[in-house]
């Protein structure tokens, strides 16, 4: 692969001036001290997962635009991240392009299929007896949490919600990764950030 490319996506290449610039971008706005110095082993791991995420980018688009989709309709991005258990559970690249309203548009597409069954509501219920339970009134105007947990047709819905929105997330961030190793090729010393072949991935303590 060139030097000048970082990657390819089905065989189009990201040339190095994209992430270079994209790179410029996060330096120069609000965050940028917050960022590790450039040409550091933390600053190659801001530009692998920079690299990352414009190779993930251009894959949402170009699938996006093989199944005929648009952005229009799309579910919200608090709808398919609801918190940060849910932004971490699929991953931080994948959280980052679900701000972009076609990768949400793909992400309904991609997992319309995904079901929760009556079975795994009721045990997760049985496991979690509490976990949406209403807290009750305390003392001096303050609630705390509740010491019987509700029945299970009064939860159903709240406990489908999230069980669903899990299982999705799962599916999308499976189906991604799939699509990636399939179609993307990244250029040495552009590698996934815990790739455990390329030095900067280093475990410290």
């Amino acid at each position: 692969m060139s030097l000048d490319l970082v990657a390819t996506v089905a065989g189009v290449p990201v040339p190095v001036g994209e992430v270079d610039a994209r790179e410029a971008r996060l330096r120069n706005g609000p965050r940028a001290a917050a960022l590790p110095p450039s040409g550091t082993g933390e600053g190659r791991q801001l530009r692998r997962w920079l690299t990352q995420l414009i190779v993930t980018e251009r894959l949402i688009a170009a699938e996006a635009a093989a199944r005929g989709l648009t952005a229009a309709g799309a579910p919200t991005e608090a709808e398919l991240l609801p918190d940060l258990a849910a932004r971490l559970e699929i991953g931080s690249v994948a959280a980052a392009v679900l701000a972009d309203p076609l990768a949400r548009a793909l992400f309904a597409d991609v997992t319309a299929a995904v079901v929760v069954t009556d079975d795994q509501v009721a045990d997760y219920h049985l496991r979690n007896p509490l976990r949406f339970a209403a807290p009750r009134p305390g003392g001096h105007g303050w609630r705390v949490p509740a010491i019987a947990g509700p029945p299970l047709q009064e939860v159903r819905p709240a406990i489908t919600d999230h069980l669903l929105g899990a299982a999705r997330r799962r599916a999308f961030r499976t189906w991604l990764d799939a699509r990636r190793a399939a179609l993307v090729r990244l250029a040495p010393g552009y590698e996934h950030p815990a790739d455990p072949r390329q030095p900067d991935n280093t475990h410290r303590h």
